[in-house]
């Protein structure tokens, strides 16, 4: 189970990492250790417009339409994202185009233009992205929330920025950012898919990639945690369904106690048999959907349970979600034996339902890879997993789950003077 994986430093500090899968197509990812977390005040939104403007021309290819004729007459998929500690830039297609794909993404990552007056245009394009944000409640909650926890700190901040920045930024801040963030031993290559040799694929890479100089890039400022009563933050907005998250500070991304987090929140949120899915949907029909899940950083993480529900009905919501985190944290209590098993089985399941597709594979072995310097196989995680016990899960609730840690972030059509009244509803 993706037992042959390969991973190779060039002279220049690059990491390639090759994934042999039997697929017939392939994904060619270039990972960077650059995100919101790295940006500076006045730089806030830096790093996603950037992801922007590698599609905006090269030196090879000097338009949009250059690049993106070119990748659709492979017949590929291609993409990009921002992080709060990483960006991501991938092309899926058949193998055999393969250097082709490793071409086109050495072109952009290394000459992009970024002309000043693609850089204008696009402005308007990621205004109107954040007013699309601003009208998608279900996603804009999860930042409110965020910032509850890492209040205005760059990972407490919105990735996406805001129009003041996004409005002031120049030529020269996309160039200075670039020549601190995007070198050689910041970036991870990640090949997954039907490659026939491990050998001919790193080749591709090196010719392409090879002759990038490297400089020394500079550390994130770490997180802050402190948080001594609940919070609680609310925008009034004039929508159907109000739409709430609420949770505490978690694990990092190396933490060895995250794999009991993990089983945590499938217990409480993880799928339509967990409990509160079963408590607030089922029993109650006070919501659409519920899940919970885990966040994580290099250096810290966090737990959420995010729900849809009726605005009269929120403060029930509440109580149920609360009145769970008492159950499964209260002092001697254990989690079923059936229960944890299923628990393993639903997150063991979904982890390899996701590895059958190379782009998924690409991203686990990539991330691992540059966010965590050391890559876990499947199956040690797998094992992982498994190894968790009802003690462990039981200490990871009574350190996670307590009074003063509790964060609750809301947006809908809420009533004045409730904010009081949910926070005291968030002691435990």
């Amino acid at each position: 189970m993706l037992s042959q994986i390969h991973e190779q430093t060039l002279p220049n500090n690059l990491r390639i990492i090759t994934v042999p899968m039997d697929a017939p197509s392939v994904t060619a990812l270039v990972l960077v250790g650059a995100g919101s977390r790295y940006e500076s005040k006045k730089e806030a939104g830096l790093s996603h417009f950037l992801e922007h403007m590698m599609f905006k021309g090269t030196k090879n290819r000097p338009t949009t339409l250059d690049i993106v004729q070119e990748v659709d007459g492979l017949g590929g998929e291609y993409n990009a994202y921002t992080s709060k500690d990483h960006t991501g830039y991938y092309i899926k297609a058949a193998v055999k185009h393969l250097p082709k794909l490793v071409e086109i993404l050495a072109d952009m990552t290394l000459n992009s233009l970024l002309k000043q007056e693609e850089i204008d245009r696009e402005k308007g394009v990621i205004i109107q992205e954040m007013m699309m944000y601003e009208d998608t409640p279900i996603r804009r909650v999860e930042e409110v929330y965020e910032h509850l926890l890492y209040g205005d700190s760059p990972l407490g901040r919105e990735i996406i920025g805001s129009q003041k920045t996004v409005s002031s930024f120049q030529h020269s801040d996309f160039v200075s950012y670039m020549n601190r963030l995007y070198r050689p031993s910041n970036v991870v290559v990640i090949i997954a898919g039907g490659v026939k040799s491990i050998d001919e694929t790193v080749d591709l890479v090196q010719k392409r990639f090879g002759s990038w100089k490297d400089e020394k890039t500079p550390f994130y400022e770490p997180s802050k945690r402190a948080q001594d009563k609940p919070a609680v933050a609310i925008i009034k907005k004039k929508t159907e369904q109000t739409h709430v998250c609420i949770g505490t500070y978690g694990y990092s991304r190396t933490d060895p106690k995250r794999y009991a987090a993990s089983l945590l929140t499938a217990v409480l949120g993880g799928g339509m048999s967990s409990r509160l899915f079963h408590q607030v949907r089922e029993r109650r029909g006070l919501a659409y959907y519920v899940k919970m899940w885990a966040n994580r950083y290099q250096d810290s993480g966090n737990v959420v349970v995010q729900a849809g529900v009726d605005v009269n009905k929120l403060e029930e919501v509440i109580r149920v979600i609360v009145s769970e985190f008492q159950s499964i944290s209260k002092k001697g209590y254990r989690v079923p034996d059936e229960e944890l098993s299923r628990a393993k089985e639903y997150i063991k399941g979904h982890l390899i339902l996701s590895m059958e597709d190379s782009m998924s594979v690409a991203q686990f072995m990539g991330n691992a890879a540059l966010l965590d310097s050391k890559i876990r196989t499947l199956q040690q995680t797998l094992e992982s997993i498994d190894k968790v016990t009802k003690d462990d899960i039981a200490a990871v609730s009574e350190e996670l789950l307590i009074s003063n840690k509790l964060n609750l972030a809301v947006i809908g059509p809420v009533k004045e003077g409730l904010e009081y009244r949910l926070q005291k509803m968030l002691k435990l």
